[in-house]
């Protein structure tokens, strides 16, 4: 068997979806080993977690071989962002935990095996890409909520200080105590406490909650949605098969080979040669 054939049999398995859900399965599996982990357990149940770990550490190690044999282009499989990060955590998984200066750091690999499952699963990738890509627009929402939260924690500050100085005492507190209005974290008592001063406090808290909690969640919800619907476009036109539909350039040429089979047979019938 040459190397194409077997290159083109670890790609069926690849493509496999059984394949790729008994990954999705050891992944999460894996996740909740770690988990396990951290309760106190028996010697003899320890043992066997150890066991399953190693198991799963095989199980990684094989399937990071089968797609690296699937790929056709060895130097482009690893020109894949997800795919070096996949390389590396099954590397540093290999890592022996009992006697090692790193085994932190092993433990915490371990922990980011469940990011694997965005690398293996194509819709979560898709919401990765589409979040990365709405960072850009989602920095001006940022900004320009910040410059509410300074506005607003400014004038929390001047004017509640002498209310209650552990939640307005500054600016920086401030804005963390707006942050806890933000998220309706017992806001009403926060309120209740300033307007016993000024009665109509409430309209400093109404508003800033519109413009915070509302009307800034749904402009975040509108730029996702819109990046994620780009985003969804690009996949399923590039899943759609090809267009079939000629080129231009062929058109022409197809329009030439018509042009001399006319001239040919002018030729002919006028008794010319060819």
């Amino acid at each position: 068997m040459n190397n194409s054939a077997i290159q083109q049999n670890f790609e069926r398995i690849r493509s496999n979806k059984a394949f790729e859900l008994f990954v999705v399965a050891v992944i999460i599996a894996s996740a909740l080993l770690v988990g396990v982990k951290t309760y106190e357990l028996e010697p003899t149940s320890r043992s066997l977690i150890i066991w399953l770990d190693l198991l799963i550490t095989i199980i990684f190690v094989s399937e990071i071989t089968i797609r690296f044999i699937a790929e056709p282009n060895k130097r482009a499989f690893f020109r894949n962002g997800w795919n070096v990060f996949d390389t590396l955590v099954v590397t540093i998984s290999l890592i022996p935990i009992d006697n090692s200066d790193l085994v932190l750091v092993a433990r915490l690999v371990r922990v980011f095996r469940v990011l694997r499952m965005i690398s293996i699963i194509p819709e979560l990738r898709m919401l990765l890409a589409s979040l990365l890509k709405a960072l850009p627009q989602l920095g001006y929402v940022i900004l320009l909520m910040f410059i509410i939260f300074y506005i607003y924690a400014a004038i929390g500050a001047t004017l509640f200080e002498s209310i209650n100085p552990v939640l307005w005492g500054d600016i920086a507190i401030s804005m963390l105590t707006l942050f806890r209005v933000m998220t309706f974290e017992d806001w009403t008592d926060v309120m209740y406490e300033t307007m016993a001063v000024y009665p109509l406090s409430w309209a400093f808290y109404l508003s800033f909650i519109f413009f915070t909690a509302f009307a800034f969640l749904n402009m975040v919800i509108g730029i996702v949605v819109n990046v994620m619907d780009a985003e969804n476009e690009k996949m399923r036109q590039s899943q759609e098969p090809p267009n079939q539909e000629p080129s231009l350039l062929e058109i022409q040429q197809q329009l030439q080979q018509v042009e001399r089979l006319l001239q040919a047979q002018q030729r002919s019938k006028s008794g010319e040669p060819d």
